[in-house]
């Protein structure tokens, strides 16, 4: 059922993606590179959804973390995007050595890679995972801690943050794939599917989720001191997704996916907007240099609106029915992670 939902998200909104990429970039020099790359994006994102081991994911994840780094730096002729490509690319090479080290304790330990091996063997016994391992953790919880430093890289969490304002360097659909369907949201799923190592480690399981509720305010804040219109909309994916690891940490698997799906659908929708707006101001970013712009684009006034009122977490729409069930478990769970989750909703 993970798995599913997530190829759903990431095809569909990917698909969206494509058709509006078709238009946007119809001008720009590079048009069957720039597809080359969404295509193998696309793939590499299915590949981490859809592998039944964590060999596969890992081949996936540093697929989709190649890709980010060619489309971020996709006009490399200019002097910043390649500077962005490399820092993204960089920034997510710490996380990936976590994740390989946790990669070869599990191979070590259960002589499989295969998520079924492992998590049946950890439901059979839980013990196996449960004594001393290194550090004073058990294994559970060192795997869980090795992970968990690989999804703050891919998923853009603190201290591991500072690539994804930057990625805004790539073409506007660029922004919408690597923020909504695709990239930053496989920490989030690697952390759902290895929810087994997590329920065994409690520790690691409230470091997570303290991490992505001081991420979530922690970038909120940031955003609203911006004045780049996809700089605004890049922290407000930071501060989202932090709002998943909270709901991962305390427990709440279902509701971080569920999450994870009205986000993409929102996010994807602002940033295309965005791109819209771009476009009609001849590629100006700054936001103090706009105002007045219902009237000369009004269907994009229209779809914008919604879009805000949906990541705002205002009824009926789509956010707030998944953030409603983040902050229910963070209030049952700790009473100061809710007061800070409402801040940042706010």
């Amino acid at each position: 059922p993970l798995s599913c939902v997530m190829v759903f998200v990431v095809t569909f909104v990917g698909f969206l993606i494509h058709v509006y990429s078709a238009g946007y970039m119809a001008h720009e020099d590079g048009y069957q590179r720039y597809f080359t790359y969404l295509n193998l994006f696309m793939g590499a994102m299915l590949m981490v959804v859809l592998g039944n081991n964590f060999l596969v994911l890992f081949v996936g994840w540093e697929g989709v973390g190649l890709c980010s780094y060619l489309l971020i730096g996709f006009y490399f002729k200019e002097k910043f995007p390649p500077y962005a490509g490399r820092k993204a690319f960089i920034v997510n090479r710490i996380g990936d050595f976590a994740f390989l080290i946790a990669l070869f304790a599990l191979a070590e330990r259960f002589g499989s890679v295969g998520f079924g091996e492992i998590f049946g063997a950890i439901e059979h016994d839980p013990s196996l995972v449960t004594g001393d391992y290194v550090l004073g953790l058990s294994f559970a919880a060192f795997v869980a801690l090795c992970l968990f430093i690989g999804a703050t890289g891919k998923s853009a969490q603190i201290p591991l943050f500072v690539w994804l304002p930057d990625s805004m360097a790539g073409p506007t659909p660029v922004s919408a794939l690597i923020h909504a369907a695709t990239m930053v949201t496989a920490g989030v799923y690697m952390v759902v599917r290895a929810n087994a190592l997590f329920q065994l480690s409690h520790g690691v399981s409230e470091l997570v989720a303290v991490v992505g509720c001081l991420t979530a305010i922690f970038a909120a804040t940031i955003g609203l001191a911006q004045t780049d219109i996809k700089k605004v909309l890049a922290y407000s994916t930071v501060s989202q997704l932090g709002y998943m690891f909270l709901a991962a940490g305390v427990g709440a698997y279902s509701a971080a996916i569920f999450h994870r799906g009205t986000h993409a659908f929102f996010k994807a929708l602002l940033f295309l907007g965005s791109g819209s707006v771009i476009h009609a101001m001849s590629g100006e970013q700054d936001m103090r240099s706009m105002g007045g712009l219902k009237k000369a684009l009004p269907v994009t006034y229209a779809t914008f609106t919604i879009g805000t009122i949906a990541i705002a977490g205002i009824p009926p729409l789509a956010g707030f029915f998944s953030k409603d069930q983040i902050l229910a478990a963070a209030f049952a769970e700790h009473k100061w992670m809710w007061v800070l989750g409402l801040i940042t909703a706010g």
